[in-house]
């Protein structure tokens, strides 16, 4: 597998899996979305381990398989991947922290036998490898502006949970076909709701509040990540204001719908993900044109 096609099958990974951040990436400059393609696509190819109702295989030794690879890359070993050369070299370029590396592989690796957690603060344990680290991955990608790095690490941390909880709340159902549940217990408790209401076909009221309740919570990480992205350069902050309106859009079409995520998958119309991104493009293309005037110094 050649670098070059590598890249593009993260990219297709990106393209079939991501609909929303796929379509804010390609605000971003040319350069910087094959390494945003290979962090997803990453992602997704791990994820898919766990997740994808297809796979038949032992789920547990795929994963280490892979762990096993992304070591002996990491270490400068060969590896004998699809995805992995595109997302090594990512890795290598930009400096990522491979302890966030192993964060994200102990998220997928709990994803296989994890299925409740008691508390918000256990979910947010598991979240902090499976959604606050891609967004730590990601930084270094859209380039903070100098003097920032550290000041933009824990706003990256929070858009990552944001999108990750926008996520849990949308696929109730889908969650639980795989038998997981990411409503915490005591919230379901606090409500009133039993498990098997998340298996009825049509949402009850108790659960409507319950989702209420969470969303109010994905709101106040989208509140806290939103002084991230002026802590970017120019060039990249179109694609992550157009991937917060995309996936804070999921949100709002959630509540729009009163919280029935039992009966319908809540989405953005594409109407509505077009305009989002026609709003976002003349930006980007502003943007892009002046940092690289600054760049050449030309006038």
């Amino acid at each position: 597998m050649t670098l070059t096609a590598s890249y593009e099958r993260c990219r297709r990974l990106h393209a079939a899996h991501g609909r929303s951040y796929y379509l804010a990436t390609r605000l971003l400059p040319a350069w910087k979305r094959r390494h945003v393609h290979a962090l997803y696509g990453f992602a997704r190819y791990a994820d898919e381990i766990v997740d994808s109702f297809a796979m038949t295989g032992d789920r547990a030794r795929a994963l280490d398989r892979l762990a096993g690879q992304v070591s002996a890359g990491l270490a400068g070993g060969p590896v004998d991947d699809p995805v992995l050369p595109a997302f090594l070299h990512t890795v290598r370029s930009f400096g990522i922290g491979h302890d966030d590396v192993a964060a994200f592989l102990g998220a997928m690796r709990a994803d296989l036998t994890v299925t409740r957690y008691p508390t918000y603060d256990d979910l947010l344990g598991y979240m902090e490898g499976s959604a606050a680290v891609i967004g730590t991955m990601m930084l270094p990608v859209l380039e903070p502006v100098p003097g920032a790095e550290a000041a933009a690490r824990e706003p990256a941390r929070q858009l990552g949970l944001a999108f990750q909880l926008t996520n849990f709340l949308r696929d109730v159902a889908e969650d639980l076909a795989r038998g997981r549940i990411y409503l915490p217990l005591e919230d379901l408790a606090k409500f009133g709701v039993e498990e098997a209401d998340l298996r009825r076909p049509a949402t009850g009221p108790a659960l409507r509040e319950l989702l209420a309740f969470e969303a109010d919570r994905a709101r106040e990480h989208y509140r806290a990540a939103a002084p991230g992205v002026e802590l970017l350069v120019a060039s990249s902050r179109p694609c992550i204001r157009a991937a917060r309106d995309l996936y804070g859009g999921i949100l709002a079409e959630i509540e729009r719908g009163g919280y029935t995520v039992l009966e319908r998958r809540a989405r953005v119309p594409r109407s509505r993900r077009l305009t989002l991104f026609g709003r976002h493009l003349l930006a980007s293309a502003v943007a892009g044109r002046a940092e690289l005037r600054t760049l050449v110094g030309a006038p």
